[in-house]
């Protein structure tokens, strides 16, 4: 059968039809509508792809995302790939041989472990990292009431190799939280404030609803639409997400301040599991309890 085709008079549309039989009948007949529906969808769209099209990252560049399956935290290996420089965000006590042999493999010098706030669901890996790599430096927030070796204020800068981060207080899950930014790759990652579709708990631990809401629609939503945004945890499967992402389809932080303080109020989320173990821990920078190497 031969391909013919049929104009619909009611849309000025021409369809391809398969079959003259086809044509015929009832079924074929498409309404006007279903063509501007289309349309709006596929421009819809085009628009969240054009927002999010992400920077490549410079050929010096490292990135390694880890995960630990218990307490569904990412954390991040960045480094200077020339000079050899590296540091590691948000590390978790039970990976820490496995980080540190990673960066042993690699060839890295690991020269800081930061923590994006003082953790409430499992310990933090920096204690045993500064055991296991010597010469280490531990870094947190001042505000986050943990030790450390070094306290970052908003906006300072920590440097790795030719590569700066930046330190950016975004306070609401703790007073200590912080959003670190490396504008130059076009990446955030932002600890326990904004999560893939969701945030961090307010409910306990210094938490202030109207607070994280002012800190993700001051800090990290004025960051460029384009940049890639990587969670402390996620519990989903979902990997990472952009600043255009959260902005248009974050279930939470797309409500206005006081729908948002009035969702997060009713949460009903159960005790965190380890809060009691971890919170002490962090409070001493994972110096606490570590594991005896064997």
């Amino acid at each position: 059968m031969t391909v013919v085709s049929r104009i619909l008079s009611a849309s000025s549309k021409i369809l391809l039809l398969p079959s003259r039989s086809i044509a015929t009948t009832s079924a074929s007949y498409i309404k006007p509508s279903a063509f501007v529906q289309v349309a709006q969808t596929a421009s819809r769209f085009r628009n969240v792809t054009m927002l999010s099209e992400r920077k490549p990252f410079t050929p010096d560049f490292f990135f390694r995302q880890l995960f630990d399956e218990k307490s569904w935290t990412y954390s991040y290996l960045l480094g200077d790939i020339n000079s050899k420089e590296a540091i590691i965000i948000d590390p978790v006590l039970e990976q820490a041989k496995r980080d540190a042999k990673l960066v042993q493999e690699l060839g890295f010098k690991l020269t800081y472990a930061l923590n994006t706030h003082m953790h409430a669901d499992h310990i933090t890996g920096t204690g045993y990292l500064k055991q296991l790599l010597p010469g280490m430096i531990s870094v947190i927030s001042e505000a986050s009431g943990a030790k450390a070796d070094k306290y970052l204020k908003d906006n300072e800068i920590v440097k790795f190799g030719r590569f700066e981060l930046k330190a950016m207080s975004t306070p609401g899950h703790t007073n200590g939280c912080m959003t670190y930014v490396v504008e130059e790759q076009g990446v955030a990652f932002t600890g326990d404030t904004l999560l893939i579709r969701g945030c961090g708990r307010t409910d306990f631990q210094e938490g202030d609803s109207r607070t994280l809401y002012k800190s993700v629609h001051e800090k990290i939503f004025t960051l460029p639409e384009n940049f890639r945004l990587f969670p402390a945890h996620d519990y989903k499967g979902n990997m990472e997400t952009s600043v255009a992402e959260e902005k248009q389809y974050n279930p939470r932080l797309t409500k206005d301040i006081d729908a948002f303080v009035e969702i997060m109020a009713n949460l009903n989320l159960p005790y965190p599991k380890m809060i009691d173990k971890a919170v002490p821990a962090n409070r001493e920078c994972g110096l606490y309890d570590i594991p005896k190497d064997e």
